[in-house]
C-alpha cells in the first residue's frame, strides 16, 4: 500500500516534536497541520486536540513523530518519541524524521495493531508530498469540467483526495491561531508561528460592519418599500419610469446595494465571491459614472444640443402632422379620433380654401425645417449612440467578476483549478518527495464561473418604429429592458 503524507513547508526546518492532523482512510493520506513541541502536558494537548475537533468538524489527531536531527544522530529523542505512541495512540503511526544538513529524509509507518492478513516486507510505501499551507488554506479547489466521456455525477479518484486535502486545512482554521508569542502551555508549528496575521484597522473594520450594514439594510428595505407603493404606478409617475432608462439603473442598483449590505452571512464561499464581485462592480460603475458626468457637465455640453433639438423636433412634427391632415382634406377624408380610422368627409369651399392656403405655406417652409430637423436629429443620433455604448459598458461592468479576475491576476493560488507535482528526490530506499503546486483557474472559467447577471438593457424598438419616429419627428428614448421591445 502507498500512503501519502502531505506535509508543510513551513514546517521542514522546525525542532522535533510530534506531528498533528488528519488521517483520510479513503484514500490513504496523512494531511499534516502542525509540529507539536516539547515540553508538553498531554492532558492539554488532548483538550486543545477535542476543541479542535468539536469546532471544524474534521477529525485531527497526532499522526506520529517528527525529529529534526541537527546535530549528532540523537538516539534518546529517537526512543523517546517511538515511546509517545503509547501516549497517543492512532493507526498508523508515521515516524518522519530528517538527517543532518536536510539532504536525507526516512518516513516508516508502523501498525500497532495486529493485521488481519500478513504484510510483506517493504509493503508499506511512504510518498512525502510537501505543500504551501498558506496558499492551500486561502485557495478554493474548483472541481474540473465534467469530460465528455464521463458522466456528471462520476468523479476521480485524484480530484476526491486533494478535496479532502483542501477541506482539511481550510476547515482547521482554529489550529492556526495560536504562534510562538503564545503563553499557552501547547506550542505549535505552522504557518502563522511567527506572528497572526492582523491589522488594528481591518478589526475595527470587522467590528462597524455589523452595525453598519444593519443601518443600511434597513434604509435599502425603506427605499424599496416606498418605490413599490401604488403612488408611483400612476400615470405622470409610470410615463417618466417608461421613458428614463434611469429608473432602470436605479432598480438594477438597489437589489445589488441590499445584496451588499444584506446582514446574512454567506453560506459558501461562491456567495462570499459573488457579493465582493458586485461591491467592486458599484466602485467602479460609480467612479466611471462621476467622471463622466463632471466631464459633461463641466462646460455644458449636454443642455446646448437637448435645447435646440425639442424645438426643431416639435415644429417639424407639426408640420409633417399638418401636411397630413390637409392631404386628406383634398381627397375628402378626416381622421376619427374616436374609431382611430380615417372617415369621409365632405367640405365647403371655404375650408378647400384655407387648406389649400395652409398646405402650401407649410410645404415650401417643410425643406427649411426638414434640413434644421437633420442636422440635429444627427447630432441627436450621435448622442443616442454614445448613450448606447455607455449601456453597454455599465452592463459589462455589471456582469463582469472584477474582484474574481483581480484575484486571478494578483493571487493566483486563490482560485485554484487542480494541481501539479515537481519531483524534488526520487532515490533506491528513500520516500519518494514531491512539491505540490497549485495550478490556477483559467481566465476564462472564472468567466464562466463568477459572471454576475446583468440588466439587459436593450433598444426598445425594431428598425421600423425607428425610422417611423425619426420620420415623423417624434423624440427617441432609446434604452428600456428586453421585455419593452415593440414594432
Amino acid at each position: 500500500m502507498v500512503l501519502k503524507a502531505f506535509f508543510p513547508t513551513c514546517c521542514v526546518s522546525v525542532d522535533s516534536g510530534l506531528l498533528v492532523g488528519r488521517w483520510v482512510p479513503e484514500h490513504s493520506s496523512a494531511v499534516v497541520l502542525a509540529v507539536l513541541h516539547f515540553p508538553f502536558i498531554p492532558i492539554q494537548v488532548k483538550q486543545l486536540l477535542a476543541q479542535v475537533r468539536q469546532a471544524s468538524q474534521v477529525g485531527v489527531a497526532v499522526l506520529g513523530t517528527w525529529c529534526h536531527c541537527r546535530q549528532e544522530p540523537e538516539e534518546s529523542l529517537g526512543r523517546f518519541l517511538e515511546g509517545l505512541g503509547a501516549v497517543f495512540p492512532h493507526e498508523p503511526w508515521l515516524q518522519l524524521r530528517r538527517e543532518r544538513g536536510g539532504t536525507f529524509w526516512s518516513c516508516a509507518v508502523t501498525h500497532r495493531q495486529a493485521p488481519a492478513a500478513p504484510r510483506a516486507p517493504g509493503e508499506d510505501q511512504v510518498m512525502l508530498i510537501f505543500y504551501d499551507q498558506r496558499q492551500v488554506l486561502l485557495s478554493q479547489l474548483h472541481p474540473p469540467t465534467v469530460l465528455p466521456d464521463r458522466q456528471a455525477g462520476a468523479t476521480p479518484a485524484s480530484t476526491g483526495g486533494l478535496a479532502a486535502v483542501f477541506d482539511t486545512v481550510a476547515r482547521s482554521e482554529l489550529l492556526f491561531r495560536s504562534d510562538r508569542f503564545d503563553e499557552g502551555p501547547v506550542r505549535l508549528s505552522h504557518w502563522q508561528s511567527e506572528g497572526v496575521e492582523a491589522s488594528i484597522l481591518a478589526e475595527l473594520a470587522r467590528r462597524a460592519s455589523g452595525p453598519v450594514c444593519l443601518l443600511l439594510a434597513s434604509l435599502l428595505s425603506l427605499v424599496s418599500a416606498v418605490g413599490a407603493c401604488r403612488v408611483f404606478r400612476l400615470w405622470p409617475l409610470s410615463f417618466l419610469g417608461s421613458k428614463l432608462s434611469t429608473c432602470e439603473q436605479l432598480r438594477h442598483r438597489l437589489e445589488h446595494l441590499t445584496l451588499i449590505f444584506s446582514t446574512r452571512k454567506a453560506e459558501n464561499s461562491a456567495q462570499l465571491m459573488r457579493k465582493a464581485n458586485t461591491v467592486a462592480s458599484v466602485l467602479l460603475d460609480v467612479a466611471l459614472g462621476l467622471t463622466l458626468l463632471s466631464w459633461l457637465h463641466g462646460r455644458s455640453r449636454i443642455g446646448h444640443l437637448a435645447d435646440a433639438l425639442v424645438p426643431v423636433a416639435d415644429l417639424y412634427c407639426l408640420k409633417i402632422h399638418g401636411l397630413s391632415s390637409l392631404w386628406r382634406l383634398f381627397r375628402g377624408k378626416k381622421w376619427n379620433v374616436l374609431r382611430q380610422r380615417v372617415d369621409s368627409c365632405s367640405y365647403d369651399l371655404d375650408q378647400l380654401f384655407i387648406g389649400t392656403l395652409l398646405f402650401t405655406i407649410l410645404l415650401f417652409l417643410l425643406p427649411t425645417t426638414a434640413l434644421y430637423y437633420l442636422v440635429f436629429t444627427l447630432l441627436r443620433l450621435l448622442v443616442v449612440a454614445v448613450q448606447g455604448l455607455i449601456h453597454l459598458l455599465v452592463d459589462l461592468i455589471n456582469s463582469l467578476p472584477l474582484y474574481s479576475l483581480g484575484l486571478r491576476l494578483c493571487r493566483p493560488y486563490r482560485l485554484a483549478a487542480g494541481v501539479k507535482f515537481r519531483v524534488l528526490q526520487h532515490e533506491a530506499g528513500r520516500p519518494l518527495r514531491l512539491l505540490m503546486q497549485i495550478n490556477p483557474l483559467p481566465y476564462s472559467r472564472v468567466m464562466h464561473t463568477y459572471r454576475l447577471p446583468s440588466c439587459g438593457c436593450h433598444p426598445k424598438d425594431s428598425w421600423g418604429a425607428l425610422c417611423r419616429k425619426l420620420f415623423f419627428g417624434e423624440l427617441i428614448y432609446p434604452w428600456r429592458q428586453r421585455g419593452d421591445k415593440q414594432d
